[in-house]
């Protein structure tokens, strides 16, 4: 088992957006060709809780099941069949991202209640830890080595968040200050180094947003009181949630292309639902329910004339 957390680490040029903050930046719901799917529940063998957090091109999706000790596990969606996968010697763990390669990142708890983060590369784990920082969490990856996630500045994780991206090949880390923001996660990166995440303001809501080619834009889905993105892929989608005015929480896609949302709940769980992950067929996953009550879902989009973006392709 690699490590690199004690290591010598290189820290890459932050990014500094500088822009108006907090705006709708014209976004708009279900303006144009929505996309209607086919919702599958997974609940993980003989346990109650389960969450689906990522997914591949290969239908091969990451997650944890267990409210009160998270396990991790990798699931082939053809054949329902799942792999445990636990940092070794960890007391906790949760897989949340996963590339087209099968390699996954998540983050565990030691035996002494330290959080860190990890990358599972064909079987070989390594902790990754922003140097001198007590808790760090990675929460999706690409296909090159990249994996996007936080450090917070106290080991129970209540301290202030910053965003950050970590690159395995030289062991660097980039961190994103956002100004205006008082915390903020990467929740995700896509192979054209694309990254969503979501932060919290000087009031205390959560916005949600996403970094293409350079340009910063901001998430917040029409007429809710929050919003974070969980994920994206690399067909200009970006995946996550939003709370609505009454409390309720429901999952959503955003299309890059013409700057819009769609709202989306599985039907069994409808102002429960979150989407975490989405490979670039347009697959979804997340969960739903109120803990310990809960179970995992994959959304399908519907009809094989309809492409990863919800349009006709024809024939």
């Amino acid at each position: 088992m690699k490590r690199i957390n004690a290591l010598a680490l290189t820290l890459g040029l932050a990014f500094l957006v500088c822009m108006p903050m907090y705006a709708q930046n014209g976004n708009k719901q279900n303006e144009g060709t929505t996309t209607t799917y086919t919702f599958q529940t997974i609940n993980f063998p003989g346990d109650t809780f389960t969450q689906l957090l990522g997914i591949n091109n290969s239908d091969v999706i990451a997650g944890y099941h267990g409210a009160n000790v998270n396990k991790g596990f990798t699931l082939v969606l053809r054949s329902l069949t799942f792999t445990n996968e636990n940092f070794p010697g960890s007391a906790q763990t949760q897989v949340i991202g996963i590339n087209n390669s099968s390699e996954t990142d998540g983050f565990y708890i030691d035996t002494a209640g330290l959080t860190h983060g990890f990358k599972d590369v064909q079987g070989t784990f390594l902790t990754v830890d922003f140097p001198n920082r007590p808790f760090n969490q990675l929460l999706g990856l690409n296909d090159f080595g990249q994996a996007a996630g936080y450090y917070s500045t106290t080991a129970n994780g209540n301290g202030p968040d910053t965003a950050y991206i970590f690159n395995e090949f030289g062991s660097v880390f980039e961190s994103f200050n956002i100004p205006g923001s008082t915390s903020a996660q990467a929740t995700g990166i896509n192979n054209a180094q694309d990254v969503c995440g979501f932060l919290v303001d000087a009031k205390g809501v959560n916005h949600g947003w996403v970094l293409v080619k350079g340009h910063f834009t901001i998430l917040n889905f029409p007429g809710s009181t929050g919003t974070q993105a969980f994920g994206l892929n690399n067909n200009g989608l970006v995946v996550g949630a939003y709370t609505d005015s009454k409390g309720l929480t429901h999952g959503f896609v955003f299309r890059e292309s013409t700057n819009t949302f769609q709202s989306v709940d599985d039907p069994s769980g409808v102002g429960t639902t979150i989407v975490n992950g989405i490979n670039d067929r347009g697959m979804l996953v997340g969960f739903f329910g109120t803990s310990p009550i809960v179970s995992g879902f994959v959304a399908t989009p519907s009809g094989e004339n309809e492409d990863e973006n919800g349009k006709g392709k024809g024939k």
